[in-house]
């Protein structure tokens, strides 16, 4: 993947293929199995060109990398824990960087909020379900 987003333009085997080799030895059928793994698994997408097909990422690096992180976390016996220790592991840079993405978040979804229209606590929002409240 990290080829495919290199580029950001659909690639060929071929062309991942040489890049990699200035690297390491590789062999072309290796490339092209994992480039045909991620499009089963639908990371990337391919088109047809001549005899080959060029591929494409789907989505961006990071709701790659999002993704993988919310897989992980779910599959989880204890998501707190796991959390707990996910962030243990970072640097002070990295939890910084975390709490602002919570800053953010936070901010987009106060219940009054014109950003989130679709909260049901905005009284903006017409379809937001009847509230009923017990006494």
């Amino acid at each position: 993947m990290t080829r495919v987003w290199k580029w950001n333009r659909p690639v060929t085997v071929r062309e991942v293929l040489e890049d990699l080799q200035q690297e390491r030895s590789i062999a072309y059928t290796t490339v092209m199995t994992v480039l045909d793994n991620l499009h089963q698994k639908g990371w990337v997408r391919r088109e047809a060109e001549g005899r080959a097909y060029r591929y494409e990422a789907v989505s961006t690096r990071a709701a790659y990398s999002a993704a993988l992180m919310n897989e992980a976390w779910s599959q989880s016996d204890n998501p707190a824990a796991a959390l707990v220790a996910f962030f243990g592991m970072m640097s002070p840079q990295q939890r910084e960087a975390l709490s602002d993405a919570v800053r953010m978040v936070e901010s987009h979804e106060s219940p009054a909020s014109p950003a989130n229209p679709a909260n049901p606590e905005n009284p903006a929002n017409p379809d937001a379900p009847d509230r009923v409240t017990e006494r």
